[in-house]
């Protein structure tokens, strides 16, 4: 009877999803025909975008995913200290839109950026070269967290009965680190590759006439005035394309591995030369970090950058003046809601899936993960189209549909992995003491999964507040996004402003991160009374 009810459970979620994700999908599926693929192919632009964007992502994953190989080798594996501060900012860059990065770029290297005339460079980082870098600094971060969880958690042994044996140090690392990092890499070589092509804020920015990517082509379809849903479909199949066989290849690879089990860390060996170069790269990669932020302060307090360096307000007041306070508190109630609710949903489907049996648990599971393999454009695209006309349109309750399930199988999986840790037997257990499951999941499952619940929250809530991808196409002046701001800003060539918006957005998610961190801390120092 129990089982019985949460199939009920599972087959409500399953038409969620189907509603939610799988529906507006094959809408867009649908508004596809010969006329607007010969449309969008025939367009002169159309060959170089593609080339334009395979070659910058390429690149870009190449670059990102060795910088994060190395930064994670370096706190894995050298005795430096202050690894938890160098780790927070590293990651900085993950609280800004990747619209913030390819502003920062161009302020520290544009036509007139500060490093530009500081160095009296002829011009500008435009077209393939900035667009990598500033591709980099945006897909870094995500990579590093990536392999520096998997490096954490590495088993020692190995390594001592290969200094036992007298292999040497790049022997070993070509037969025991290697074959270990093997299967991370591959997932973090497709999501880092999927992040970089399908995003639009890093080549809105600082793309040239003659450099332009898919994306870019998709948005300027969207905000121009012959937009077709035919037309829109066939560039949205194209982003989803790399994400699908992305999401595919991931997916085989996982379902092909095996459990790994730590039976001792590695405590690396006294070598000063060693830590001096991981204290210099890290040292380097944390000033990369930090000039784009230092830029963003210098532009939001001069008055205009670089003719009238002043000191002034006016870059802060014009933001509020072009309702940025509303916008502000738009976004605020959205992440909230997303987080909230997102989680909930995201609890509940992980313990479906994760702690009962039955017909639909493995169909809900690979719906929960289905929006891994869906772009944040390509999502809001189809949302456009499927909820054209409803009462949904231009709400925020809309905003808050399609960022909750943009967002939803990361912390779907961190919930998942957390009850499968659990003792499986709970449920069987409380079922001949007559505890019925709701008692278990409140009283014994949420108490053992809060840091993860409090993890989930904060990831929901920082990817609603910066994202750009999936709400560009579904804001309307009333619910408009703080991060959309910086579009707009954009189009007008208001540096100070967008620098500005982008701290207001930095300064929002270190919070709520802190806020996070702090209640993790709490609950650690309560469960040792």
């Amino acid at each position: 009877m129990l089982r019985d009810k949460s199939n009920y459970l599972k087959i409500l979620l399953t038409i969620f999803f189907i509603v939610c994700v799988i529906l507006p999908l094959v809408q867009m599926f649908a508004n596809i025909d010969a006329a607007s693929f010969d449309a969008v192919v025939s367009q002169p632009l159309f060959a170089s975008a593609v080339k334009n964007s395979l070659t910058a992502s390429l690149l870009a994953t190449l670059i990102s995913v060795s910088l994060a190989l190395l930064l994670s080798f370096c706190l894995a594996r050298s005795n430096m200290r202050l690894k938890n501060m160098f780790k927070i900012i590293l990651t900085l860059p993950m609280l800004i839109p990747s619209i913030s990065h390819g502003w920062g770029l161009k302020m520290l290297l544009g036509n007139n950026g500060i490093l530009t005339n500081w160095l009296g460079l002829s011009e500008g980082i435009y077209g393939l070269t900035g667009i990598v870098i500033g591709s980099v600094m945006y897909s870094f971060p995500i990579a590093f967290l990536m392999l520096a969880d998997v490096l954490a958690y590495e088993d020692a042994s190995p390594y001592e009965a290969a200094d036992v044996l007298g292999i040497n140090k790049v022997r070993q690392f070509g037969s025991i680190t290697l074959p270990y990092l093997s299967k991370a890499l591959i997932s973090v070589v497709f999501s880092v590759f999927t992040m970089v092509i399908t995003d639009y804020g890093v080549p809105l920015t600082l793309s040239n006439t003659g450099f332009k990517t898919i994306p870019v082509m998709l948005y300027e379809e969207v905000q121009g005035f012959d937009f077709t849903f035919g037309k829109g479909s066939v560039y949205g199949i194209l982003l989803l394309t790399p994400a699908v066989i992305a999401f595919v290849v991931d997916l085989l690879k996982k379902e092909q591995s095996r459990s790994n089990f730590v039976n001792k860390a590695i405590k690396p060996r006294k070598n000063i030369l060693r830590d001096v170069v991981c204290y210099a790269v890290c040292i380097l990669m944390s000033l990369t970090v930090f000039f784009p932020i230092a830029a963003f302060v210098l532009q939001s307090l001069v008055k205009k950058y670089p003719t009238d360096m002043t000191l002034s307000f006016d870059n802060i007041l014009n933001t509020f003046s072009q309702n940025g306070d509303t916008y502000l508190v738009n976004s605020l109630i959205v992440s909230a809601v997303v987080a909230i609710v997102g989680t909930v949903v995201a609890y509940l489907c992980a313990y479906c899936t994760a702690r009962t049996h039955g017909p639909f648990s493995r169909a809900l599971h690979l719906m929960s993960i289905t929006s891994m393999a869906v772009p944040g454009m390509v999502l809001g695209l189809s949302y456009v189209m499927f909820f054209s006309g409803s009462a949904l349109t231009g709400t925020l309750a809309i905003l808050i549909l399609v960022n909750s399930m943009h967002f939803f199988a990361s912390p779907y999986l961190m919930i998942y992995n957390s009850f499968n840790i659990i003792n499986k037997n709970l449920e069987d257990v409380g079922a001949t003491l007559n505890v019925s499951r709701p008692r278990i999941l409140l009283d014994v499952l949420v108490p053992q999964t809060k840091d993860t619940l409090i993890e989930m929250m904060s990831y929901f809530f920082v990817n609603s507040m910066m994202t750009i991808s999936a709400v560009t196409f579904l804001a309307k002046s009333e619910t408009f996004q703080l991060s959309l701001l910086i579009n707009r800003f954009e189009a007008s060539f208001n540096l100070g402003g967008a620098a500005f918006v982008s701290l207001m957005i930095l300064f929002v998610n270190l919070s709520v991160k802190t806020i996070a961190y702090l209640l993790k801390k709490a609950m650690k120092k309560s469960k040792a009374r």
